[in-house]
Formats: C-alpha cells, structure tokens, sequence
C-alpha cells in the first residue's frame, strides 16, 4: 500500500512548440498541468475562446448526426459492450485517420441537414391535415372557396353555429338584414355543431349583408391560397385531392432522406474518431488559455508521479527545444495523491477515493482496506453458490473485455474477490444456496432428513444451528477490524516522527479498550452469554485490570494534552475517556455481518422449502419444472437483494468503524492531462 511520491514539473518551452508539446503530454496522461497561476507583467494568459467555440460546435454537430443514425440505423451492440472500452490507436493510425477530417465534417453537416429537410417535412404534416379536416364539410361544394362573386353580385361562403335549416337562416336574416329578400342562401352541409352555407347578394347590399353575417357569427371558409392549380383557385375536392397528392410525395421524399440517411451509417467509426479528436483539441485549447507565456515562451507547471519522471523528462529532451526540471515538492505544497498498489489491494483504490483520499501525513490503508472488506462482503453474502456466480461472472467479463477503463476494470475486479471471499465463507459454514443439497435429497431421492443433513456439512459450524458462537465471532472480528485501525494509526504517527503521539493516542487506547475485553472474558456471566467454553483466571484477571487502568489514566492524562489549563485538561481527558462507548457501540455493529448472513441462508432455504413442497406433492417431472422455476426465481432475488446489502454494509463497517480510528482523508486526486475522449485513446512509446 503505497502513496506515490510526486515531483514537481517545471517546462519552460517555446511559444511556436506549445500545442505539439501539449498534445504530447495528454497522449502520455502522467503529468497534472497547473493551471492556476497568476499572471505576472511579462507572462500572461490569452484568451483561446473562439477556437474553443469552434471546437464545441463541431463536437455538437457530430453529436447531432450520431444519434441521427442511431435513431434510423441503430448499431448492433451486445448487452454488454458498453464494457468494451475505448479502442486503441496508435499515433500513426490517428494521424492517418485525420486526414478524413474534412471528408467526415461533410458528412456531418449532409447527415443534419438531411435529417433538418425530413423534420420540416414532417412538421408540415399536422397541417396538411388540418387543411385536409377543414375542407371536408365543402367536398361536394363546386366552386373554389375563395369565390367571391360576380361583376354584379357578391358572395359570402362559410359556416354558421348549429345545425340549421333554409328556414331558420331566413328568419334569422329577416331580423337582422335590411334586405332579406334579396339575399340568396344556399346550404352545402349541415351537422351536429356547424352549417355550411353560401350568400349571395347584390353589391349595393354587401355592407349590409356583411353587418348581418357578422351578428350571426358567421364565419368565413377557410383560404385555399396555398392549393392552386396554375394560380387559379381549386373546389374542395379538388383541393384535398390536391393536398393528398402534395403529401404522398412529402411522404416518399421521407424515406429517400431516410434512406440517405442509412446510406452513411458505414462513416459512424470515422465520425466518432473526428469528434474525440476535436474533444483533445479542446481540452487542450483549454489548457493553452491557463498558462503564463509571452511572445516566444510558455512556461508550464505541474505534478508527475516520481517513477515517471525520469522517463518523461528524457522524452521531451528528445523531442522539443525547451528546459524541463523535476524537482521535489515543497513541504507546504498541495501536492495530489496517487495510489499505487498490487492486483489485490488495487480494486479497493475506488472506494477510498469514494471517501476520501489520504491527506498529508496518512498512508494508503488499501491493502488492510481490501482484506477486510473481502472477507466482510463474503460473511455477510456467505453462500459458496452465489460467490462462484459472482466470481466466474466478473472472471468471463474480465478475461473477455480486456480494454475496458480502468475505474470499470478495478470494480469487476473488485467484486471477482468478493466472489472467491464468498465462495470460500460459504463452504467453511456449509451453505451452497442454502441447503439446496439436503432439499433436493428429501424431495425427490427421498433421504431422511438426518441423513440428507450430512451429505454437505460445513467446515466448521452451520450459524443457523448456533447463532451465538456465530455473534461472537462477528464481535471477535470486528475488535481485530477496530484494532488495526489503531495500529494504523500508531504507525502513521511514529512514520510522521510523533512516537508521543503513538502512545497517547494509540497505545493508551490499547491497554484500555483490550483490558477491558479481557476482564469480560474473566466473568462467567459474559463468557456464558456468548458462548464460550472457556473463562480466563484470576491471574488474568488482575493484569487485565491493572492494563485497564492505566490505559484509562494515560487516555485521561493525555487526550487532552493541547491545553495548558490542567483544569480543562482532565475535563477533556475525561470526556475523552468516555470514548470507550463508541468502542461498545462499533463492536456492536458488527453485529450486521450475522444479521445479513443469516438473512441470506434464511431466505434461501425458505425458497428451497417452498421448492420441496411444490415439487414433492406433484408428478416427478412437472415437480422437477416447478422445482426448478420456484428455485431459479427465488435465488436470483436473494442473490440480488443480499449482494446489495452486503456491499452497502461492508463500505459502512469501512467508513464509519475503521476508517474512525485513523483516518481523515483530505487528500487532493491527482488529476492528469490525459485523453478525456469517449471511443477512441492514442497511445504514444516513449
């Protein structure tokens, strides 16, 4: 478990070699670029936003397209290909793929706008359908709707409210015209809600006509202006006749867009390439606008891991004109962390960093982290069927996705030794999804219940047969877990040259907390109620004691030791002291590592029960089907929901109890100029 040391980078570069220089050290991703510094009068900072802008519209564009063609030419994927990981280039290929770009920028702005032709056709279709519902009451009507009328005469044509008769538009221009009688009214059809009608009149009656109409609500016909045949106005027929053909060829240019539109679904690769390209671009563009740089220089700082300092530093030696120094950080320095750690401590990076990372002064607990957090995921799932699920499940998915991204790649491996933790749990207390084994037996082999017990006995004691010697083992298990955590600490203050410190904070707490363990288990009382064979003597007794008391004295002596005020010291050493509490409640949650195992061989052999007793009373092959069915359901939930539980659980043991006796965290995450592409990497030797 190791912290890695950092060195501090200085370049000083010409201006002229800045974006090779940047885009070197992002292919590379080992180097943190500090973009914080201030401006001095002859280094400043320039403004890169246009470009930067450029950048974005392009990468929005080629956005835009890809989920055109994901929408009409969907990319034939497997259920677990987003595990696949970016595919690898070397810099030769990604240079030879760039001579594309301009080629796929062209392709990008035909996919939009083909796709900008289709949705305006497509929007215009509402409309043509309006056009459509309004002209049909008039379908039997013979002149075009925008008729007006003759040199002598005029016409109103349009629709009033209701269904009415010649009679009833009669009585109603009787009382509302000066001129009924010379006012012809024709009805073209009628309904539940509207008429359709025609006036005709004189022109010296249009004003008065027109007064009439409009008190009766009467509403015009709707235009034809945009249905004509050589500029002349059509009948309605002729109109939706018009307006359905208008549509059917809408409708085919539709699927000629489309289908051009299928046609560059074969270019998907090259655009995606072009569009992480132009992410680097920007990243970088981002980076160029943070640095201090003059008319002919560019100076940039930053962090690189130490064991990759010498190897950088030679690199841009061999390639650029500029002066580089790697130095040691100063002690003040915000200096980010970086964890380095074998195979089997390294999954578990994930969920320090999920907390905290390790803050000045603190080591990695990665690999004491691992080790309990393995076997506690393994007590609480504790069934050897579902470790050996979950392991060969991460295993195939390992083996098969070699690429995938890190953070995935240290999950799966992560869950695969949980998976073995399990599995190895699971045989030591005879679980193998549940009593699966002694089910089967009595329901279709029909083995007595003693006998079918046996046939897989735990390595060393079923917890359902004695829940207590189980509880204390959790309790035992969880005082190991809390002690290393003050050794941890203990080991951190004596690394940091505070050995005082080691043995206020850490040893005293020791004498404490294990007399006080010890003394309990020289009471009968306690031993009995958990179920031990054993009490220890007086001898032990008296030393435990005596252990006991001191580490109480030292804790309240020096808990707290900063202030000066004797008063107020043996105030807060008292308090401190009180700590011990929070020793009772922590051991007490381990209590949760037999809770959650129990629940998972619980539920599991409820499930098996149920099995049995479908499949026993029932013909042997539909019980065998209903065995199997009842099985398969049942344990797929139990698996789900305890694997659950038990990975929430085991962060929590890690988090609240462990991490509560040493660690603060704080730590800064090295964050490295890399390549924050999403489908492709270029990967430089140097």
């Amino acid at each position: 478990m190791a912290v890695m040391p950092m060195k501090r980078m200085t370049i000083i570069a010409m201006r002229r070699d800045r974006k090779q220089l940047l885009e070197f050290l992002q292919r590379q991703g080992t180097a943190e670029i500090d973009t914080d510094t201030e401006e001095d009068g002859r280094y400043k900072k320039i403004d890169v936003s246009a470009q930067k802008q450029i950048f974005e519209k392009n990468i929005r564009s080629m956005e835009d397209a890809l989920e055109v063609l994901g929408k009409y030419e969907p990319e034939k994927s497997g259920l677990l290909s987003s595990l696949a990981g970016r595919k690898t280039l070397t810099l030769e290929e990604f240079q030879e793929a760039l001579e594309k770009r301009d080629n796929v920028l062209s392709v990008v702005s035909k996919i939009n706008s083909l796709y900008r032709d289709y949705s305006e056709s497509l929007a215009a279709v509402p409309k043509a359908e309006m056009d459509k519902e309004a002209l049909a009451p008039w379908t039997g009507f013979d002149l075009p709707l925008d008729f007006q009328g003759t040199k002598k005469t005029v016409s109103f044509i349009g629709t009033l409210n209701g269904q009415l008769s010649l009679e009833d538009i009669y009585v109603m221009l009787g009382e509302l015209c000066e001129c009924p009688d010379e006012v012809d009214v024709r009805i073209i059809t009628t309904n539940d809600t509207s008429t359709a009608v025609m006036f005709t009149t004189l022109r010296k009656n249009e004003d008065a006509l027109n007064d009439a109409l409009h008190r009766m609500s009467f509403t015009k016909a709707p235009s034809q202006a945009s249905v004509s045949e050589g500029g002349q106005p059509l009948t309605p027929a002729k109109a939706i006749e018009r307006i359905d053909a208008q549509q059917q060829r809408a409708s085919a240019k539709r699927q000629q867009i489309i289908s051009d539109i299928k046609g560059f679904a074969d270019r998907r690769e090259d655009i995606r390439l072009i569009m992480d390209y132009f992410k680097m671009r920007s990243d970088k563009y981002d980076v160029i606008g943070k640095l201090n740089q003059s008319d002919h220089v560019v100076i940039i700082h930053g962090y690189v891991p130490a064991v990759d300092a010498d190897k950088l530093e030679s690199a841009l030696n061999d390639r650029f004109d500029l002066a580089c120094d790697f130095s040691d950080p100063e002690e003040d320095e915000d200096v980010p962390v970086k964890l380095h750690n074998n195979a089997f401590a390294a999954p578990v990076e994930g969920v320090i960093a999920s907390y905290s990372l390790p803050g000045k002064g603190e080591i990695d607990p990665s690999m004491a982290v691992a080790v309990f957090y393995y076997f506690f995921f393994g007590l609480m799932l504790s069934d050897a069927a579902y470790g050996i699920i979950i392991a060969l499940a991460c295993g195939i998915i390992l083996k098969k996705f070699k690429n995938m991204e890190e953070a995935v790649k240290k999950t799966f491996q992560m869950f695969f030794y949980c998976g073995i933790a399990t599995t190895i749990v699971g045989f030591i207390f005879g679980s193998f999804f549940g009593d699966v084994v002694s089910s089967v037996a009595q329901t279709f082999f029909h083995v007595p219940e003693a006998t079918a017990g046996k046939l897989l006995p735990p390595i060393w004691f079923n917890p359902l047969d004695d829940p207590i010697r189980m509880l204390t083992f959790c309790f035992a298990v969880g005082l190991v877990h809390l002690f290393t955590g003050l050794g941890i600490l203990m080991y951190q203050d004596i690394k940091n040259g505070h050995v005082l410190d080691a043995i206020y904070d850490g040893l005293f707490w020791y004498m404490f907390v294990g007399g006080c363990v010890v003394l309990l288990l020289c009471l009968p009382m306690i031993t009995g109620m958990l179920g031990l064979s054993f009490t220890l003597g007086p001898t032990v007794k008296t030393v435990s004691i005596w252990v006991a008391i001191i580490g109480f004295i030292g804790v309240v002596l020096f808990s707290g030791r900063e202030s000066r005020n004797w008063g107020k010291r043996l105030a807060k050493g008292l308090y401190g002291a009180y700590g011990i509490t929070s020793y009772l409640s922590d051991v007490l949650s381990y209590s949760r590592l037999l809770a959650l195992g129990l629940a998972t061989s619980v539920i599991s052999s409820v499930f098996n029960t149920m099995a049995g007793m479908v499949g026993g009373a029932l013909p042997v092959v539909i019980g065998v089907i209903l065995y199997a069915v009842i099985f398969v359901i049942g344990h797929i939930l139990n698996l789900a929901i305890n694997a659950l539980g038990a990975y929430v659980h085991t962060n929590r043991l890690q988090y609240v109890e462990f991490f509560g006796k040493f660690y603060n965290g704080g730590g800064r995450p090295f964050e490295p100029f890399e390549e924050k592409t999403k489908y492709f990497k270029v990967k430089e030797e140097i």
